[in-house]
């Protein structure tokens, strides 16, 4: 059986339904929609819509998070991209096209409400999962050497470190909740000039717009729902402008790889590395 925590049947079976791929294509489309909205324009009754959105759920091809008193449906990358890369690849080594394109479509899609959404499973204790966030030490074995620095305390700053070569740097960021091993949430800096050309904004009036956006981050660590699936690790970053978001699009591929690291790292069971403290 693949490690992804959920049965591989479970995610074929989701995924062998039209009416359910038909939902993922909506989520792909817009993200973070209700049960009211995906619903719309359907021919299948809301009841209908609940019980697929049921199924995938239960394959985590599809995470919710409560706002206000709605819950909003998100697309989840993890169940596809693992089967590809544990499984399929074992017997496929070249990327094939399908699984391929679909990776990219799930990885870097625009959101709203909120503004990125993602869940990992990982096979460790919540407490190691939460060293692996504060720890700079950890932070820059699966970060390549960049990262947060903080205390840790509520109110408190998170220096960033954009260049493995390069200092900790305070960009104005503030720690907004800290509970070990349950939950951690900080604002998030601006696009710096570092940032320009990886965003291509080339204007200078678009780029002094851009860096007015603030935006926070959000780590809720709990139990998976099956205990043999490890501990469940979602992140909520919020606060963009737009879906049109530079830093949004930016951050919408640069934690799916950040956290993938993490994982990697966390199961492996490898030693930590003393890392270069600046």
């Amino acid at each position: 059986m693949v490690d992804v925590g959920v049965p591989v049947d479970e995610v074929f079976k989701a995924l062998a339904d039209a009416s359910r791929r038909r939902l993922l294509d909506r989520l792909n489309e817009r993200n973070g929609q209700s049960l009211r909205e995906l619903s719309e324009d359907l021919e299948m009754s809301r009841q209908a819509v609940s019980k697929h959105l049921a199924v995938l759920e239960a394959a985590r091809l599809v995470s919710t998070v409560r706002h206000g008193r709605e819950k909003l449906h998100y697309l989840n990358p993890v169940p596809i991209r693992e089967l590809a890369d544990r499984w399929i690849g074992q017997y496929e080594h070249g990327r094939l096209t399908a699984l391929s394109q679909l990776k990219r479509t799930l990885e870097e899609r625009t959101m709203s409400k909120p503004a990125y959404v993602y869940v990992i499973y990982i096979q460790s204790t919540p407490q190691e999962i939460y060293r692996a966030l504060t720890d700079p030490e950890f932070v820059a074995v699966y970060m390549e050497g960049t990262g947060p620095r903080s205390d840790w305390q509520v109110g408190s700053p998170v220096e960033w470190k954009m260049d493995p070569n390069g200092a900790y740097k305070d960009y104005g960021q503030r720690v907004l909740e800290a509970e070990p091993g349950k939950r951690l949430a900080y604002t998030w800096h601006p696009l710096q000039e570092e940032h320009r050309e990886m965003v291509g904004i080339t204007s200078d009036e678009e780029f002094a717009e851009a860096t007015k956006e603030r935006s926070q981050v959000t780590f809720t660590i709990e139990p998976a729902e099956e205990p043999s699936a490890g501990t469940k690790l979602t992140i909520v970053h919020d606060g963009f402008d737009s879906p049109d978001s530079k830093m949004l699009q930016s951050v919408s591929f640069g934690w799916t790889l950040i956290l993938s690291g993490m994982k990697t790292l966390l199961e492996d069971g490898k030693r930590l590395a003393p890392a270069h403290r600046a």
